[in-house]
């Protein structure tokens, strides 16, 4: 399986753009796979500069309902004509943080969307989780939130969904921005490698010490191999990795690793 990120918050290079979203493209189980597409075309423009095909994707995944994860989707769909999308059939409501983060509502025009809900197995090796039930919903970040009856509510995310792919006797887990808790997704999962944003990007290494300790001290305790990305943020993941050492990496744009 080799895993190649087109659009993250870092580049690995100085020919490779960055911007605040995630784009990765997955080559497993016989598939060409795009998981996200970040918040513009930034994608298109680095899987050229990296020789990614994306015509060639025959599956794209869309892992929750937020513009940095899927206001790409009309640049994709430019060139490619025929992979199917798979989005969860709650990623196009009314989401806000301090503007609005949802989809453009021309998206769910897509003849090829395909709205999911709860186990989804796109095909041999390849299946989607949509909404699991997870112990813990301490983590909800209220800063988060959606309109519902014109009212807004702190968003339960329940848009969010997870792409577990089995290859070579090996699961590996793709999330977003694991907003629903990374240590509870990996403790409902328990997955050989996670792949995906931690959702601690507002977190002060300094004022936020004992909530990365404990993130730290949770994951360690499992025998994951963590790739992480977009919105985990760039000084918490320098905290996490002291204390993580070699279960953690960075995947940022323009890198691939092979697993």
């Amino acid at each position: 399986m080799k895993i190649t990120s087109l659009a993250d918050n870092l580049s690995a290079y100085s020919t490779i753009e960055f911007e605040h979203g995630l784009s990765l493209y997955i080559e497993a189980a016989d598939h060409k796979l795009l998981f996200d597409m970040g918040q513009s075309d930034l994608f298109l423009r680095n899987a050229a500069k990296l020789r990614v095909d994306l015509s060639q994707v025959d599956l794209a995944i869309l892992s929750h309902g937020h513009y940095d994860h899927g206001g790409g989707i009309p640049a994709f769909r430019s060139v490619n004509p025929h992979a199917p999308l798979y989005a969860s059939c709650h990623a196009f409501g009314s989401f806000y943080s301090t503007k609005y983060i949802g989809l453009a509502g021309s998206i769910r025009q897509d003849p090829r969307l395909i709205l999911t809900e709860g186990v989804l197995t796109l095909a041999k090796g390849i299946t989607l989780y949509a909404f699991p039930a997870l112990p813990d919903r301490s983590h909800i970040d209220a800063t988060l939130t959606q309109k519902h009856d014109g009212i807004r509510i702190p968003d339960d995310f329940r848009h969010e969904q997870y792409l577990l792919i089995e290859e070579n006797g090996k699961r590996v887990l793709f999330g977003g921005c694991s907003h629903r808790g990374v240590e509870a997704i990996v403790q409902h999962f328990a997955p050989d490698v996670l792949v995906g944003g931690f959702h601690f990007k507002n977190l002060d290494p300094a004022r936020d010490a004992d909530r990365l300790r404990r993130a730290a001290e949770a994951l360690m305790r499992q025998s994951t191999l963590y790739y992480t990305c977009h919105c985990t943020g760039k000084a918490p993941f320098d905290f996490l990795k002291g204390y993580m050492g070699d279960k953690l990496h960075y995947l940022p744009a323009g890198e691939s690793v092979t697993l």
